[in-house]
C-alpha cells in the first residue's frame, strides 16, 4: 500500500470523528443562524418561509428544517428571470462578491469575496491528496464555478494546482510527465482517455507518469472502470458527490463503501413527494443546506436520488454515508459533467422550424458519454448537412456540451416521448 494510504489523519478531526449527538449540537446553532440571516437578507427565501407560515424562531435545529419547503434547481431559473440577477436568494450586496459564475440555464451564481469552504478539501484529504502535491484540474473553467472551487480548495490544503481545464489531451499528458504531477482532478472518462492516449504515444503509464491519487466527479464511476484505471496507472481513485450550487456534500475515503457526509453542511435524503426525511436505507432525493451567507441555499433539492447508511467505517469518520446516485427525480441529466435540462433542449430545437419532433438520447460508448439529438423534419430538405451543422453548433453553444444530430423518418419517435432519454447503463 502506498505511504499516503497508511497516513492516519483527518482534515477536520474535531468534527469528522465525533458522535452523532455532538455533531447535531454543533450543527443546530449553525442552522438557526443561517435561516435567520437568509430571512433577513434574501427576499425570496423570506417569501418561501412565509408561504408555510414559518419565521426564524421556528427553525432552530437540523430537525426543524423539515418545516421548510424545498427549493428545486429548476426554480432558480424562474426566480432569476423574475428578479435578476440572483432571484432574491443572495444574502450580501453585489459589491461584496468576488465573482459571478454562469451555469447552464442560464443560472447566475455568486462567488464570495474570500473562499473559506473546506468541504472539497475534506474530500481531497480523504482521497489521499496531501500538502505539497501537484494536482492537475481538468474540469471546465469557462464561466462555471466547479473548477474554481477545486482550485481554491487545493490552495486551502497547501497543494499546488495546475488549472488545465478540459481537452488538449496531448498537452495534458506532457504537463503530467514534465511536472511529475501526483494528483488528477476530473471526470473518470477523461482520465481513461489520457491513459489510452499516453499508451498510444508509447509511454509506460507506471514509469513515465507519477500519478498517485485521483479525485473524480461529475459523472458515474463504474467499479470496472475504477479497477482498470487503478491497475493501469498505479493510483488511488476516489469519488465525491456535490453540485456547483451547494458544493461538496459527500466523499469517499480510502475504504470506500459509500460517501461520507461532508462537515459544515446538512445533507438530507427526503421523500420527493412530501419533502420529509426518509429512513436509513430508503431511497429519496438528496437535499442540502449550506452555511454560506453570500448564497444561503437552504433545503436545496439536488434532483438526485440516493439513500444513506450509518455503517461504522474503518477510517474513523462517524458521519453517515450516501450509498450511490440512483438516478434523477426529473429529466435533468448530467452529460460530460454538465447538467442538461429539458428546457435547454427545447430552446435549441425551437430555433429550427424544420424540426417537428425531437428527443435527446444519451448513451455511453468506450467510457465516454455520447449525446445525440434525434430529429424528425416537417418536410424533406436538400440541405440536411447544413442543417445538421447548424444544429450541432447550437447544441454546443446552448447546452455547453458537444452533441451529434441524427435525422429519422417521421413517425419514428412516439407521441409524447420524453425530451431526454438517458440510456446509459452502469455496473
Amino acid at each position: 500500500m502506498p505511504e499516503r494510504d497508511r497516513i492516519k489523519g483527518y482534515w477536520r478531526p474535531e468534527l469528522e470523528t465525533i458522535d452523532p449527538q455532538a455533531r447535531q449540537e454543533y450543527l443546530d446553532p449553525k442552522v438557526a443562524e443561517i435561516v435567520a440571516h437568509a430571512y433577513a437578507n434574501a427576499p425570496a427565501f423570506k417569501q418561501k418561509m412565509a408561504s408555510v407560515g414559518a419565521e426564524p424562531g421556528d427553525v432552530v435545529s437540523v430537525a426543524d428544517l423539515s418545516k421548510l419547503p424545498i427549493t428545486e434547481k429548476g426554480e432558480l431559473v424562474t426566480l432569476q428571470q423574475q428578479d435578476l440577477p440572483f432571484g432574491g436568494l443572495v444574502g450580501v450586496p453585489l459589491s461584496k462578491m468576488r465573482r459571478i459564475y454562469v451555469s447552464p440555464g442560464p443560472i447566475y451564481e455568486p462567488g464570495e469575496k474570500r473562499f473559506t469552504d473546506d468541504r472539497w478539501t475534506q474530500a481531497f484529504f480523504a482521497a489521499g491528496f496531501r500538502p505539497g502535491d501537484i494536482a492537475q484540474v481538468t474540469f471546465n473553467f469557462n464561466m462555471v464555478p466547479f473548477a474554481f472551487y477545486l482550485d481554491e480548495a487545493l490552495n486551502l490544503m497547501d497543494a499546488v494546482s495546475i488549472p488545465a481545464g478540459v481537452g488538449n489531451t496531448e498537452l495534458q499528458i506532457q504537463v503530467m510527465k514534465d511536472l511529475k504531477v501526483q494528483g488528477y482532478l476530473g471526470t473518470p472518462s477523461f482520465l481513461a482517455a489520457i491513459a489510452d492516449k499516453a499508451e498510444a504515444a508509447g509511454l509506460d503509464l507506471l514509469r513515465d507518469l507519477n500519478l498517485k491519487v485521483a479525485f473524480v466527479a461529475a459523472e458515474m464511476l463504474p467499479e470496472s472502470l475504477r479497477a482498470s484505471l487503478q491497475e493501469r496507472l498505479g493510483m488511488i481513485i476516489r469519488q465525491s458527490y456535490g453540485t456547483a450550487d451547494v458544493g461538496c456534500l459527500s466523499y469517499e475515503c480510502y475504504h470506500t463503501g459509500g460517501m461520507h457526509f461532508a462537515q459544515d453542511c446538512v445533507v438530507e435524503v427526503v421523500d420527493p413527494e412530501t419533502g420529509q426525511p426518509v429512513a436509513e436505507g430508503e431511497p429519496g432525493e438528496v437535499v442540502a443546506t449550506i452555511f454560506d451567507k453570500a448564497y444561503p441555499l437552504i433545503r436545496f433539492g439536488t434532483g438526485d436520488l440516493s439513500s444513506y447508511v450509518n455503517d461504522t467505517c474503518a477510517c474513523g469518520r462517524t458521519s453517515p454515508k450516501l450509498t450511490r446516485i440512483m438516478g434523477r427525480v426529473d429529466q435533468v441529466t448530467k452529460v460530460k459533467g454538465m447538467f442538461v435540462h429539458p428546457s435547454g433542449v427545447q430552446q435549441v430545437a425551437a430555433k429550427f422550424p424544420q424540426v417537428q419532433m425531437f428527443q435527446l438520447v444519451v448513451t455511453r460508448e468506450a467510457n465516454q458519454d455520447v449525446m445525440t439529438l434525434v430529429c424528425e423534419l416537417a418536410e424533406p430538405t436538400a440541405d440536411r448537412e447544413m442543417l445538421r451543422a447548424a444544429l450541432e453548433k447550437e447544441i454546443k453553444e446552448g447546452l455547453r456540451v458537444k452533441g451529434q444530430v441524427n435525422f429519422q423518418e417521421p413517425g419514428s419517435l412516439p407521441e409524447g416521448c420524453k425530451v431526454i432519454d438517458d440510456r446509459r447503463k452502469w455496473d
